[in-house]
């Protein structure tokens, strides 16, 4: 018989359910081959189409612009959430909050980069101090990036939780060992699923291991005669063991060891410096928004701050020009879509300056940022 014929003929359901899985999973696993880092199916989508239009614009030239909006979609500096994602039911405490009276400069600078292609293997950025001077020295493998340290965000998450309880005298003295398995990584983080992650995992830890955090202090000595050098060296985590299953490639346990510095920040104190970043954290997309954020975090607080974007620049250990970073805060600015807080832009007497303002503030809009000091950021 000629014609169409049903396909209930030519395939039966289970072959066609298994053959449509087959090309979602195919379609999944190329999309994951082509993430960046931090990104999820949806975002390497989103990337490849907004990449083959401009190559279409290019190629077609003013007839192709006929298709296009005249006004182009306000970028957002959040992604967002995986399909399997399910918010923590508690805050996340930032490291840049664990420090000491005589580290508190280190909660002021990146300590990892914000980009997610420039892997700067080898690359030395150097913060000058009032006191000295702090060197985020790259390994081989890169250095650690802002998405990387998400994974040092949990593990101090869960030393502070865990020290908490043996102070109220419901638990054990925690040691430096971290012991979390992939998938509480992947939904702490707020990342997605995929067999990718395994080696994404992998690939981060190696950069944490291997970016060191060298700070050099000049102080008065202990007599009052003269002064004292004090140097320290460690990476942002100390060691790490990974265990996988050979046949399938899957990780089967994780291990990291805490450096001794944030051990003892949290664990030597009678209450540690310790505060909480917004669950909405691990969905900003833009390496820029979430170091805008973290300052804003320690030193706006529940209330309003002001920075120069000059001081901002030189602590973001940003590669790029001035130029490029004004940029980069003016789309930041316009997107005004951070968790918590308010952004805008003045002129200051200096340059331009990021005022930030909690978003739950009782104060007045207009004289908010009266009080606010030109040098938020100053040793």
């Amino acid at each position: 018989m000629n014609g169409p014929k049903p396909v209930s003929g030519i395939l039966n359901s289970e072959d066609l359910f298994t053959n449509i899985e087959k090309l979602h999973q195919g379609h999944r696993e190329r999309m994951q081959a082509l993430a960046l880092d931090g990104e999820t199916v949806r975002d390497v989508e989103s990337r490849l189409r907004a990449t083959e239009e401009a190559e279409r614009v290019k190629r077609l030239g003013h007839y192709a612009t006929q298709s296009i909006p005249t006004t182009a979609p306000k970028k957002t500096a959040m992604r967002r959430p995986p399909e399997c994602d399910r918010q923590p039911d508690f805050l996340v405490p930032g490291l840049y909050d664990v420090a000491t009276k005589d580290n508190r400069s280190l909660m002021d600078v990146a300590l990892f980069r914000l980009s997610k292609r420039e892997k700067q293997a080898g690359k030395v950025i150097r913060y000058e101090l009032r006191d000295g001077y702090v060197e985020v020295k790259a390994g081989p493998d890169g250095m650690a990036s802002v998405w990387d340290y998400d994974i040092v965000l949990m593990m101090i998450s869960h030393l502070t939780e865990s020290m908490n309880l043996f102070n109220a005298g419901r638990g054990q003295m925690p040691g430096r060992k971290f012991v979390p398995h992939l998938t509480d990584i992947t939904k702490f983080c707020r990342r997605g699923k995929g067999g990718k992650q395994s080696s994404l995992i992998e690939s981060a830890l190696d950069r944490l291991q291997g970016t060191i955090i060298k700070s050099v202090r000049v102080t008065s000595s202990r007599n009052g005669k003269g002064s004292e050098r004090a140097v320290e060296s460690e990476g942002l985590i100390s060691s790490y063991r990974v265990v996988s299953r050979t046949e399938t490639g899957n990780i089967a346990s994780i291990e990291i060891e805490a450096p001794k510095w944030i051990y003892e920040e949290i664990t030597s104190g009678a209450k540690p410096e310790v505060l909480t970043v917004h669950p909405d954290y691990f969905l900003i997309d833009d390496g820029l928004g979430r170091f805008v954020y973290r300052l804003a975090r320690r030193a706006a607080g529940k209330t309003h701050a002001k920075w120069a974007w000059q001081t901002i620049y030189e602590r973001s250990g940003s590669t790029g020009t001035f130029k490029e970073f004004s940029r980069m805060m003016r789309e930041l600015i316009a997107a005004n879509d951070l968790p918590e807080y308010v952004l805008k832009q003045v002129d200051g007497k200096s340059g331009p300056q990021l005022l930030i303002r909690n978003r739950d503030a009782k104060s007045d809009t207009n004289n908010d940022f009266q009080n606010c000091s030109d040098d938020s950021l100053k040793d």
